[in-house]
């Protein structure tokens, strides 16, 4: 099949293509129209029936074929198209089969009808080591936009990527994640797997390890930064409320912003393991020693959920780097009888960091620091500025194993349990009398009786004291004798 249409492959052409892809095994085979412009593909074209029940396979991968052969001078030329309905997967690597030999390539897209509206049951045979998608070092500049991922095989992933160079600039846009997985997407290697965004999506369903883990030790890799490339990782205006797992684990360094959103965890893990015990963590970071600039953390404007003792916000062992929460709030079910005690924020620190702070947020139960072993007290690693305490005082708050105040965290104009605005110690009941020239002009109609040790003798009701602004060459009324008071002298007053 030497011609394809620019905006639709029809059935009978999609047939043709499909026979010849099988027949060969593999995108080579496809011939590469050398002039056509950017072509639209959609699977429903390609036999894709979308009702949840008929095995939509083969459609999804004649479209990848397609679009693998479609790259032209290191830039893909397809955009995927999968209408509304719900479209079942059962091979592994259908939607993305990115491995060598093909040329290196930029730019592939899969869009969707909308979140929902066009959904992927993706039910492989089994579930561990089966992947949705895999892009092993070919591809850059991948898109997914407008649809729901759900796996209908527990323990199955979605996305497995593993770079040398290649494998980078992925995004995410209103897209959904259900069902059980043991990875969202898995990231190893030893350069790039950076610059991921994911905007108004959400992250459901369960995870076994976590909705995206970075840094998988592979090919022999031992040492901690033999991986630490794992850079710039966007989640803006999120929905993050699944049922248990971690939603970011990052063993080998990381530079990760998260702003706006809600996180939930809704329930625990079915059992405990050897790993993770009965815990879920929204970020965890179990790995202390990185090159330098891979240990960032950066979390703004997100309302947490902390609905047992079970969820943890952050769980961080680095050695260095910065963690930042800003405007945050965890305090939604603080009124619970567990909450004053709960520690979902839990750092090791060490003489180099992590510098931690937390900006005008709202805090339950207490953070836990764990310091390393050194001769000499450590110096002031963490800060809290106008934050909200809400279960403890600042001097219990911050905990190493039991409890009283910890010398390396200092906290700057924070409100904390202990603080009371309605007893008599802390609003009085008189405020103090302003002196004179500082009290309000009452009317005449309402002023109270004046008092004579501070104000001289009352002129007549019907006659008030006349304005100097509006009464030139009225004298001013004679200044009051030294009371003891502020000096009430001003500068409107006459020279004689």
């Amino acid at each position: 099949m030497s011609h394809v249409s620019r905006r639709r492959l029809l059935r009978g052409g999609a047939s043709v293509l499909a026979a010849t892809t099988l027949s060969t095994g593999g995108a080579s085979a496809v011939p590469r129209p050398s002039t056509d412009k950017d072509t639209v593909v959609d699977v429903g074209d390609l036999g894709a029936v979308g009702d949840g029940q008929t095995d939509d396979t083969e459609a999804f991968e004649i479209a990848y074929t397609f679009a693998a052969a479609r790259v032209s001078e290191g830039v893909g030329r397809v955009v995927i198209e999968i209408p509304a309905g719900q479209f079942l997967i059962t091979r592994p690597h259908a939607l993305l089969n990115g491995v060598a030999p093909p040329r290196l390539a930029s730019g592939l897209r899969f869009s969707g009808a909308g979140r929902r509206m066009t959904s992927l049951v993706f039910r492989p045979g089994t579930g561990p080591g089966s992947f949705l998608c895999r892009n092993q070092d070919v591809w850059s500049n991948l898109s997914f936009e407008r649809m729901q991922f759900r796996s209908a095989t527990p323990g199955a992933s979605f996305f497995d990527s593993y770079s040398t160079g290649q494998a980078q600039d992925y995004r995410f846009s209103e897209c959904e994640w259900m069902g059980e997985w043991e990875y969202g997407l898995v990231l190893s290697g030893t350069d790039t797997n950076s610059e991921m965004r994911w905007e108004a999506c959400r992250v459901g369903g369960r995870y076994r390890r976590a909705f995206l883990y970075s840094g998988l030790t592979r090919d022999g890799q031992q040492e901690p930064n033999d991986q630490d490339q794992f850079l710039n990782y966007w989640f803006t205006d999120m929905k993050v409320e699944y049922e248990w797992g971690n939603f970011l684990e990052f063993p080998y360094g990381g530079s990760i912003a998260c702003r706006g959103g809600s996180y939930i965890i809704t329930d625990r893990r079915p059992q405990s393991t050897p790993e993770y015990g009965t815990t879920s963590t929204f970020f965890r970071f179990p790995v202390a020693r990185h090159h330098d600039s891979v240990q960032r953390f950066h979390a703004q404007d997100i309302r947490f959920e902390v609905r047992n003792p079970d969820v943890v916000v952050i769980d961080c062992v680095w050695n260095g780097g910065t963690v930042h929460f800003s405007d945050c709030d965890d305090t939604g079910l603080a009124y619970k009888d567990f909450s004053a005690e709960v520690r979902p924020h839990r750092y090791d620190v060490g003489p180099r960091g992590p510098l931690i702070r937390y900006d005008s947020c709202q805090l339950v139960g207490r953070h836990e620091y764990r310091p390393a072993s050194a001769p000499d007290p450590l110096p002031v690693l963490a800060r809290y500025d106008m934050c909200l305490l809400r279960s403890h005082t600042a001097h219990d708050f911050a905990v190493t194993g039991g409890t009283g105040q910890v010398p390396f965290v200092q906290f700057v104009n924070c409100v904390d349990a202990g603080n009371t605005h309605d007893s008599p110690a802390s609003t009085p009941s008189t405020p103090p009398a302003p002196p004179p020239c500082l009290a309000p002009s009452p009317s005449p109609a309402t002023a109270p009786e004046p008092s004579p040790a501070t104000t001289p003798s009352p002129q007549p009701a019907t006659t008030p004291e006349p304005s100097p602004a509006t009464t030139p060459g009225t004298p001013d009324t004679p200044a009051p004798r030294d009371t003891g008071q502020a000096d009430c002298s001003s500068a409107r007053q006459k020279s004689p």
